[in-house]
């Protein structure tokens, strides 16, 4: 049985002390990537691609005159084909044994680690996210592919033999399959994400309809152009377009047994319950979150600074996991407030495929007026200590930039403090007691990531204890909220952060997509 391990691509480029050949291996799929900038892609049905001229065009939000890539908007009857073609694939798939699944998934991964500069390339190209972030994205990805056939592996495929006391009663309880998953994916993690759903669903028998986000459809494009040819026709089918069609669609099909969705809570919590309206049906879903870190009057400021800075602007807010607010106890806020504010004022913003810039730019229009929106409240309403504008000048004119940006003295049920932005913006409050802090972290909605930084063990004792977040972290000065790694840190959402309570990259995660059978033979 082969044993789990992390790509952990930037990593180890640290701990070899080899970034430069990190770098150049980058540079060189630049000029490779932009050969392919403009094509037009087909949407892909019963293994057929599907060419139409009613297209949307993927743009570059660095610069809006880079035309990345066009694709179909499907259609309500592209969809049904979708699900009627994966629903023909299901029964010869569910029954190719685990191990020819297993090997399957894990040489897509090898295939993913050998073009890994060029895949994250494109998504450096199509979402904004800037080397480091991007590499990760794709790591993830792999990780998720070895995890999840590791995982079957292990379990043998979940099928376990019982013991029963009667010796003509021979029992054992088997995982099967559900039938057709539909995969609605984010613009954020466009392969991780969109991947790692695809396969929990396919490597354990499903099929799958895989509907990714119209910012950023050409990563996931990668994965089922290379897959396609290894499965059965029909197993998987990558259908592009509105969430109001192709999601709609999905959501509201006899023929979909599950949903694999990752977005926000509003659309989320719109789609579980039209999908489980009139019958029981798995729906796995992350929700997003509030993120919290919690900064005491013991802990270590330059950590602490770092790892809010990273967890809060790293790849501009645009993560579920991201940092949005910070409780600091007063002794030490504005020493705290301050390192934060000189080093965020460090940040090398531009574009994301120059191998100094740290941040790039917000993903479309919508969020960049979001933005402009949400400053002009924070201005009104509490006080901005750093950032808050759009960059226009000459170096960012077509594309989506803002500055990273700070606000305190807003009230602790300010909505800004409450609903989650998906900008590189955060909130800053003080408080007396630490007990208060807890009491403010966890009220809100949501509980995905949450962080603290303290010396004091009696502190972090009682943040692990209490805290009500399911990806939770101590003094992380690499980020304190964000970059959950694969097997190590299954990432999971509590409240309305999350539908099941079980983490992806976990070793309860392939579990949701089967349901269990208990089997018994008599002499």
């Amino acid at each position: 049985m082969s044993e789990f391990e992390n790509e952990y691509t930037w990593g180890n480029a640290i701990i070899d002390n080899s970034e430069d050949s990190f770098h150049e291996n980058f540079d060189k799929a630049i000029d490779e990537v932009k050969k392919e900038f403009g094509k037009k892609y087909p949407i892909i049905i019963n293994n057929k691609e599907i060419f139409s001229d009613d297209c949307f065009t993927v743009i570059s939000p660095s610069d809006t005159r880079m035309s990345i890539a066009e694709f179909p908007k499907a259609s309500v009857k592209d969809t049904k084909d979708a699900i009627d073609s994966a629903k023909n694939a299901f029964e010869k798939w569910q029954n190719i044994s685990y191990q020819k699944r297993v090997k399957i998934f894990r040489d897509c991964a090898d295939i993913f680690s050998h073009r890994k500069f060029f895949l994250a390339t494109i998504m450096i190209f199509e979402t904004g996210k800037n080397r480091i972030e991007a590499i990760g994205d794709i790591d993830e990805t792999i990780d998720f592919m070895r995890f999840y056939a590791l995982q079957l592996e292990k379990n043998e495929g979940f099928c376990k033999q019982t013991f029963h006391p009667n010796s003509h009663e021979k029992t054992q309880t088997i995982m099967k399959p559900y039938g057709v998953w539909g995969v609605i994916s984010p613009f954020n993690f466009p392969s991780a994400i969109a991947i790692g759903m695809t396969t929990g669903a396919i490597i354990t028998g499903n099929t799958v309809v895989l509907k990714p986000a119209s910012d950023a459809p050409l990563s996931s494009f990668q994965f089922a152009k290379m897959i396609i040819p290894k499965l059965p026709i029909g197993t998987i089918n990558f259908v592009t377009g509105s969430g109001n069609i192709v999601g709609k669609t999905l959501i509201q099909s006899s023929n979909v047994d599950g949903i694999a969705f990752t977005g926000s809570q509003k659309v989320g919590m719109e789609g579980f319950q039209e999908f489980t309206k009139t019958t029981s049906k798995p729906f796995i879903s992350e929700m997003g979150g509030k993120n919290p870190v919690i900064v005491t009057k013991y802990a270590d400021l330059e950590k602490a600074s770092d790892g809010v800075l990273n967890a809060a602007f790293g790849f501009g807010g645009q993560k579920c996991s991201a940092c949005s607010r910070v409780y600091v106890q007063k002794e030490i806020a504005d020493k705290f407030i301050s390192k934060l504010v000189e080093k965020t004022k460090k940040i090398k913003i531009g574009a994301p495929w120059n191998k100094e810039v740290f941040l790039g730019p917000l993903i479309n229009k919508e969020a960049k007026t979001k933005f402009e929106n949400v400053v002009n409240i924070a201005k009104k309403e509490g006080e901005i200590i750093i950032g808050g504008s759009v960059l226009t000048t000459h170096e960012f004119e077509n594309g989506y930039f803002v500055e990273p940006t700070i606000v305190t003295k807003l009230p602790e049920e300010h909505k800004l403090v409450k609903e989650e932005l998906f900008l590189p913006f955060l909130c800053i409050q003080k408080y007396d007691r630490f007990e208060e802090a807890i009491q403010f972290a966890n009220q809100t909605e949501f509980g995905l990531t949450a962080g603290i930084f303290s010396n004091d063990q009696k502190q972090l004792d009682e943040f692990f204890s209490k805290i009500q977040a399911g990806v939770v972290y101590t003094n992380r000065a690499a980020s304190a909220t964000t970059s959950a790694l694969v097997s190590s840190q299954p990432f999971v959402g509590w409240k309305n952060s999350g539908s099941t309570g079980k983490g992806a990259g976990g070793e309860n995660y392939l579990q949701q997509f089967m349901r269990t059978q208990t089997q018994t033979r008599c002499d």
